[in-house]
């Protein structure tokens, strides 16, 4: 059994305050359960945030809180996740229901022998556990064979490689394995569904893969439908760690995302991403600790590197990730990493967090954040003003053509939505018209399919939904130039 370092990831900071001399963490972490709805207009208008339930931190940092800004946020953040709780039964039951309508003509052949089966009363019906099965992602952008015309050699393979793997990482285990080994004739190493303890259910997954002396990871992002998923993007909770900067003497303390913390492997009423013994016993696996054993012992082969990748809420895991390899000192695996690539990330810390990453691994390791046109979701958690919630390293954007160029931050990055309205409609007017023309100049390798032309009908009369689908990323790791900068 693995033993943690002696200095943990998460360490309690210690803060006097005067009621008894009491100390606490500094943290924020939000419970959206223990708010009610009655309860919620109240933060508002009262500045007196003491007495709320729902926001749990150090009693100094509550007078921080008293702000309307701070307020105004924290309201907007626990209502999402309450009304997510509210759908959760009803949005797993649709999400369930439209990938079973998706899967059932496939599954018998195409919608004609479907209604021939019909007819005879044979239908075959779609089992999620089939290899041939495939998720609402897998129907947005239905490519699943890699493209021959990129090499291993070829610039910007790795960034092509790493989209299709964090894409097929929503996609079951057998779907997954068939298509590493059978597909793209490469090694599978693990499919791996991993606890979060607050959420008390795995939520967190990853897959495994190994392409000749190159080993991918591959975190999975956040399921249309999975309303768990979206809390934790949406979740504004922080904890303060304690890490040390190359070349500062003392020790600093940054801020990170609690949500995807609690995603990566912190567990309750710890004091940090520790492995215990006893839940080890009861069968719980944190996806920080599992990865990194397996990384350790697959890379003691010779010449083996590997990259760490994501597509949303998987991007933010695996910078993470990365993050926390540094925390703990794992110098001999950090050495074998190859580069970082996400696609769509949410931020994961403070502009000190950020720094730390900077003066770790950005100088030396290939951390490449990519954001198309007007996807909301790097944008959020909204920039620095309140909280802190700061983006760090080079952000490789994309417009809607697919031109690119390298920016310390994407455009627009704290727009308001009412003043970009008509923007984003005309946008999604042309996403749809190019839909239609990509085909045409580009080859049927990049006809899209009725799903995301559906939804890119529905962007139209609802302009504020991101335009956040992995084709829009996979086509910019293909087809995108940039001006400025090549990824070598």
């Amino acid at each position: 059994m693995y033993t943690p370092p002696s200095s943990p990831l998460l360490l309690q900071r210690h803060i006097d305050c005067e009621d008894g001399g009491a100390l606490y963490s500094n943290y924020l972490v939000l419970d959206p359960k223990q708010a009610g709805f009655l309860d919620l207009p109240r933060l508002l208008f009262s500045n007196d945030v003491s007495e709320r339930r729902y926001i749990q931190c150090p009693v100094i940092y509550k007078e921080e809180l008293r702000g309307f800004k701070r307020r105004w946020f924290i309201f907007i953040s626990i209502v999402a996740q309450k009304l997510l709780l509210l759908f959760k039964g009803m949005l797993e039951w649709l999400g369930n229901a439209f990938e079973f309508c998706l899967n059932l003509p496939s599954t018998n052949g195409g919608f004609l022998k479907l209604i021939a089966n019909a007819l005879k009363g044979n239908v075959e019906w779609p089992s999620k556990d089939s290899p041939s099965f495939a998720s609402v992602v897998g129907y947005l952008d239905p490519r699943v064979d890699l493209d021959s015309r990129l090499k291993q050699e070829d610039a910007r393979y790795n960034a092509y490689l790493s989209m299709m793997a964090a894409k097929l990482s929503y996609e079951n285990d057998s779907f997954v394995e068939t298509t590493v080994r059978d597909r793209w004739k490469m090694e599978f190493l693990q499919c791996g569904d991993f606890w979060n303890d607050h959420l008390e259910q795995h939520s967190t997954r990853a897959i495994m893969l190994k392409d000749r002396d190159l080993i991918v990871l591959a975190f999975r992002g956040t399921r249309p439908f999975d309303a768990d998923a979206w809390r934790t993007t949406i979740d504004l909770s922080w904890y303060e760690v304690e890490v040390k900067l190359e070349g500062e003497a003392g020790l600093e303390w940054v801020s990170i995302h609690g949500g995807f913390m609690k995603a990566l492997g912190l567990q309750k009423g710890r004091g940090g991403l520790k492995e215990m013994d006893e839940v080890a016993e009861e069968g719980k696996s944190y996806a920080y600790y599992e990865i990194k054993e397996m990384l350790r012992n697959l890379l003691k082969e010779r010449g083996t590197k590997f990259i760490v990748t994501g597509h949303s809420l998987g991007g933010a895991l695996a910078i993470l990730f990365v993050g926390a390899l540094c925390m703990h000192k794992e110098d001999a695996i950090l050495d074998k990493l190859e580069g970082v690539y996400t696609f769509g990330q949410p931020k994961v810390g403070d502009e000190r967090f950020g720094e730390y990453m900077r003066r770790k691994i950005c100088r030396q390791v290939k951390y490449y954040r990519y954001v198309y046109s007007s996807d909301r979701v790097p944008r959020m958690p909204r920039d620095g003003m309140v909280f802190g919630f700061k983006h760090f390293g080079p952000c490789l954007y994309f417009n809607s053509l697919y031109k690119g160029k390298v920016l310390d931050e994407e455009p627009n990055k704290n727009r308001l939505l009412l003043l970009w309205l008509i923007p984003n409609i005309m946008n999604a007017i042309w996403e749809l018209m190019r839909g239609f023309v990509m085909p045409c100049l580009r080859g049927r390798a990049y006809r899209e399919s009725w799903v995301l032309l559906l939804f890119r009908m529905v962007r139209i009369a609802i302009p504020v939904l991101s335009a956040h689908s992995p084709q829009e990323y996979v086509n910019m790791t293909q087809l995108g130039s940039l001006r400025s900068h090549e990824i070598s």
